[in-house]
């Protein structure tokens, strides 16, 4: 079949499954597909690698409390898939669908203060928001994406997030002529969203959950070099359709004169912050992609 067709099918497929998904009550949607994927999730060979991460990074859990973490992942994944085209139903509130924020007074003190902030989080809960939330707020929060094979697709997926932020959302793409734009945007006095929680072959190592994991640095040395607040964020899950933005005060920034020295220093803070949060709800993180070095899972 040729790649054009195969994109236009998949595109297709993509918006009619969308579509559905996204005429159901938001909160039947996750649930139902949340379901649906802690069944049949942990069958797919994938899991085998969950299995793998969880025996290193967390060896005290047993058998039996590795497969519910596992299934807990799934299910996960499967609300934050359907939860996408229902996110601009979501708004803040204090019960039910929607969201709260912890921490409304530090990014109204970032906020005063002017100029650019960075904040960095990982794939916990329903990532999708940490954008989404602040957008919706007034705030024009920018962040970085892994664009899919298919460009239909993609737009997709891009008009979704917009329509869940409430408005057009500037994203770079990973890679050179991405990390340009994000360095002018915050030049700019722009805030910028990055997740930091996966392998980085070209990265830096940085502990992470007792054993070194390459890391992506660019999150500490756009910090350093813009003289911008590194603030800890991250999504927690209540419930389907249900989450808290948690917002921390900003790292302390190194300042030893060694740039190298600082970089690693923020890194491996910020995988600190990573692993607290995982630790508290394990079966919120995608535990699905080899996180650490070959070696490290002998």
């Amino acid at each position: 079949m040729k790649p054009k067709l195969q994109f236009r099918l998949e595109a297709l497929a993509m918006r009619a499954g969308l579509a559905l998904v996204g005429a159901l009550p938001p909160v039947m949607a996750s649930n139902l597909f949340g379901t649906l994927a802690r069944t049949l999730g942990p069958l797919v060979p994938v899991s085998r690698v969950a299995h793998a991460n969880l025996r290193l990074a967390m060896p005290d859990l047993d058998a039996a409390a590795r497969t519910r973490i596992v299934r807990g992942v799934w299910e996960n994944l499967g609300r934050v898939a359907a939860e996408l085209p229902q996110l601009h139903r979501l708004g803040p509130t204090a019960a039910g669908p929607g969201w709260e924020t912890s921490g409304q007074d530090i990014l109204d003190r970032l906020r005063a203060a002017g100029g650019p902030v960075i904040f960095f989080s990982g794939h916990i809960a329903n990532w999708e928001l940490l954008s989404a939330i602040p957008n919706r707020a007034g705030t024009h929060l920018a962040s970085f994406y892994r664009a899919a094979t298919n460009p239909l697709a993609d737009d997709v997926i891009q008009n979704l997030r917009a329509r869940a932020a409430g408005h057009s959302v500037a994203q770079f793409p990973k890679g050179a002529q991405g990390a340009r734009g994000a360095m002018a945007y915050l030049k700019a006095g722009g805030w910028l969203g990055m997740l930091v929680d996966q392998k980085m072959n070209d990265g830096i190592a940085a502990p992470f959950f007792g054993h070194p994991a390459m890391t992506a640095p660019a999150a500490a040395t756009f910090a350093l070099r813009y003289g911008c607040p590194l603030v800890p964020t991250h999504i927690e899950r209540l419930g389907p359709c249900r989450f808290r933005l948690v917002v921390e005060e900003p790292l302390p920034m190194p300042a030893s004169g060694d740039r190298l020295a600082d970089v690693a220093a923020l890194t491996a803070a910020m995988n600190l912050y990573l692993e607290r949060w995982i630790r508290a709800r394990p079966e919120h993180w995608l535990w699905l992609h080899r996180r650490w070095p070959k070696e490290q899972y002998k």
